[in-house]
């Protein structure tokens, strides 16, 4: 089995400590920052075999060994329209919204179980076009300085790539990040365009990327009260505390939040993959995201 950890670290350096703690054997990061990419070389001797491309810019995602019963060959992202794509590179419409690496189980040294492909995935928040309508009426409707979803698509559209075959089977891939979307996120919800979210989810599905978490029960806690705009019956966790709820969390134990980051498996090993969200406090962290847990058998 080969064990994963998904998680936006926020540019914590400390979170970088507690990755070298973890009984995991690949670290799927976003939001890195120049500072923890730094302690992740030192703690971990890692260099630039291992990690592309560090100091591009101030936050990135990254695909992390953690131990030695994996191999880890991360792929080095180059421009699309730079072309010259070989075997261990990846074209990346944005540096900041995607990383990926092939990774392949071993024991003693030796290769035990078949290679797979995985994704750390960022949807960075980008802002709107300075001629963007927004209404000051309410009766307009709701107003968006900024959105996510188009850089998910731009990350699709780059993992599409790797889709060669017709047969769904045929693909061994693990997507997995923070999507900065509110999963089945209904109409009256505040945060969130819901029609634009769900093209997210369907692009996934049409690539034969199954969502395979996390969902209650698959994590440590849920929220004490369903958040606004979502159906009372969601199974959506809490993977994303506001710094007023991660307060409240630490002071009273109350645990309200929304759900960010997922986990997708193509069809040829979503069934053996298991998800679960670590999301108690210790789980957080020094983080405002809870971390990942994903095994794969």
């Amino acid at each position: 089995m080969v064990k994963i950890v998904c998680w936006n670290i926020n540019r914590s350096v400390d979170a970088c400590t507690e990755l070298r703690k973890m009984d995991a054997d690949v670290a799927l990061l976003q939001e890195v920052g120049k500072g923890a990419a730094q302690r992740l070389e030192d703690i971990l001797g890692i260099r630039e075999a291992e990690t592309r491309d560090w100091d591009r810019s101030d936050v990135w995602p990254a695909v992390v060994r953690l131990s030695d019963r994996v191999k880890v060959d991360v792929f080095n992202p180059v421009t699309p329209e730079g072309g010259g794509i070989t075997r261990n590179t990846i074209a990346v419409s944005d540096r900041r919204t995607l990383a990926a690496a092939r990774v392949t189980p071993l024991h003693g040294g030796k290769r035990s179980g078949r290679p797979f492909l995985v994704f750390s995935l960022y949807a960075r928040w980008l802002d709107t076009h300075p001629r963007a309508y927004h209404s000051t009426s309410r009766k307009a409707g709701r107003s968006f300085g900024i959105y996510s979803d188009g850089s998910a698509h731009r990350a699709i559209s780059d993992l599409s790539a790797f889709i060669g075959h017709t047969n769904p089977l045929a693909h061994r891939m693990l997507v997995a990040g923070d999507l900065n979307t509110i999963f089945g996120a209904a109409d009256n919800n505040r945060l969130e365009k819901p029609a634009r979210a769900w093209t997210i989810f369907d692009r996934m599905k049409a690539l034969g990327l199954e969502f395979v978490g996390p969902q209650w029960p698959d994590a440590d806690r849920q929220a004490h009260r369903v958040p606004q705009g979502l159906p009372s019956d969601t199974k959506n966790v809490p993977t994303y505390l506001s710094a007023q709820q991660r307060r409240r969390m630490r002071d009273q134990d109350i645990l309200n939040g929304n759900q960010l980051d997922y986990v997708f498996a193509s069809q040829a090993m979503h069934e053996t993959v298991r998800v679960h969200a670590m999301n108690d406090a210790a789980g957080f962290g020094p983080s405002d995201h809870c971390r990942i847990r994903i095994d794969v058998e």
